[in-house]
Order: structure tokens, then C-alpha cells, then sequence
């Protein structure tokens, strides 16, 4: 297969798969860097499988055949292991792109993922200036919210609403997810509001974001992505914790993908233009 072949100036399309440890994520550009498809779908326990299928996914969507990819930036923990994929990147450098093309304001970027944190921040080119990251621990990810919405028997989503009903502040101190869902069960059987534990979750999840932002520092504006950026209680409760207002995508959970999907625009006219 011949994906670098100069003389198809404007027929094809360019691959951003974002491959997290929850979701894989993958966006296609025309061109004329326009999304003519995207998907999310679980990352599943053998990775090649999911990816394979999120690229017969945006098959059936949108392509004839994988022949239209004129080129494919892979990113994320599972990078290594996209076939498809023409180079590999970091997921620091592609949310910063995707950032970038959404929000070329956008100076620092929360990105809380299925099994850690980041805290990015850039410049008016959406370059990487420097980053912070929780990736020894679940505390403050996905992965800790999805451990206690199952111990209060609810969904994430039922949690985050909830979380907004608070009446009486509570806390729960630990960050260490083992010991914060032996902390919240503990409320539970004190009969404490369910509400009032939701709400005390998300603000521990914002203090440990917010350590992370102190330790980069903030520069305005912030936008958040990821996942947990669809949570409006947790984003609340860090924009409550920083005193600020966030930015959010209507689709959060692409951005690295996005951002993946404009490099490999840009690495395929470089090579175009040295051809030539």
C-alpha cells in the first residue's frame, strides 16, 4: 500500500487512534483538516482486537478501503501496537495539538484519564512548555471514580448528578482508592447523604488536580479534556478550587485523537513537499 503517494493532492484522509487504558479513540481529516468521522469505543483486553475494530468502525463509516489512510499517528499507553500507524506519539504532545486546533487560547490543559492525570501546559502554538502527571495511582482518574460510584451502587453518571444535590459538606480525605472507598462505605453505614458523599469526592479529586496545577502553574485560559471533562460535578469542583471558569469540547474525549489526526496532516505535506 502506497499512503505517501504524492499525486493524490486532495483524495484520502488522516489518522489520529488514541489508544487509552479505558477507551480507544480514533478521528479521520479530510484535507481540509474537517473530522469526517470519530469514534470511542472500550479499550479491551487485547489491544490489537480494538483497534482493528475502531478502524473497521470508521471503515464502515466513512472509507473504501484503508488505502484512503494516507498516513496514522498512534498515541496513548497502547501506541506500540497500532500496525496501521506511520509514527508514534506521545498523548502529551497530541492533547496539546487537539487543544491547540479547538482552543489556540488555551494555555494550560487538565486531561484526567481512565488511569491517570495530566496537566499540561502550552503555548500559543499549542507546543508542549512543560507537564506534570499522576501515574503511579488511580487517585483522581477515571478508574477512582468508577470505584466508588460501584460502591454507592450508582452509575458515574447517577454520581455526578447527585454530587450536585449536596447539601452538607463532608469529607473524604484519603486519596488513595483503596482507603477512600473504605471511607466512603464508611459514611454510607453513618447514614450520611449520598449526595453529600458524591459532592465530597469530587472535591477530593479537585484537590489533587489542583496540586498538580500548583506544582506547573495555572495560566489562563484552562481547558480540560478526557473522560472525567464529562463530569460536571468534578469540573465544578475544580473550577470552584481554582476560582476559574473551564473550557470544555463538546467531545472531550477526542482530543488526542484530533490532535494525533493533525500531525499526521502535517507529517504527510512535509514529506509531500520534500518529494517534490
Amino acid at each position: 500500500m502506497n499512503k505517501n503517494n504524492a499525486q493524490d493532492r486532495k483524495d484520502g484522509y488522516f489518522a489520529g487512534i488514541d489508544v487509552g487504558s479505558t477507551t480507544t479513540k480514533m478521528a479521520l481529516l479530510d484535507f481540509e483538516k474537517k473530522i469526517r468521522v470519530s469514534s470511542i469505543i472500550p479499550t479491551g483486553p487485547i489491544i490489537k482486537k480494538t483497534v482493528d475494530k475502531i478502524i473497521n468502525i470508521c471503515f464502515e463509516k466513512n472509507l473504501n478501503g484503508i488505502d484512503d489512510i494516507k498516513y496514522c499517528v498512534a498515541t496513548g499507553y497502547g501506541r506500540e501496537i497500532v500496525d496501521l500507524a506511520d509514527e508514534q506519539i506521545t498523548e502529551i504532545t497530541c492533547h496539546a495539538k487537539g487543544v491547540n486546533v479547538i482552543f489556540p487560547q488555551a494555555k494550560t490543559i487538565i486531561d484526567i484519564g481512565g488511569q491517570d492525570s495530566k496537566v499540561i501546559s502550552v503555548d500559543d502554538n499549542g507546543s508542549v512548555l512543560s507537564f506534570v502527571m499522576n501515574d503511579k495511582c488511580a487517585a483522581g482518574t477515571g478508574r477512582f471514580l468508577e470505584v466508588i460510584a460501584r460502591s454507592l451502587e450508582l452509575s458515574i453518571d447517577e454520581m455526578a448528578t447527585l454530587s450536585r444535590q449536596s447539601k452538607k459538606r463532608v469529607e473524604v480525605s484519603s486519596m488513595c482508592t483503596v482507603f477512600a472507598e473504605s471511607e466512603v462505605i464508611s459514611l454510607v453505614s453513618q447514614g450520611v447523604e449520598v449526595s453529600d458523599i458524591a459532592a465530597a469526592i469530587n472535591r477530593s479529586i479537585a484537590r489533587r488536580l489542583v496540586g498538580l496545577v500548583q506544582r506547573i502553574g495555572l495560566r489562563l485560559p484552562l481547558v480540560m479534556t478526557g473522560g472525567v471533562a464529562q463530569n460536571k460535578g468534578v469540573v465544578k469542583a475544580i473550577e470552584d478550587a481554582l476560582n476559574i471558569d473551564i473550557l470544555i469540547s463538546t467531545e472531550p474525549q477526542i482530543t488526542g485523537a484530533l490532535g494525533a489526526a493533525h500531525i499526521a496532516l502535517k507529517r504527510f505535506q512535509e514529506r509531500r513537499d520534500s518529494i517534490e
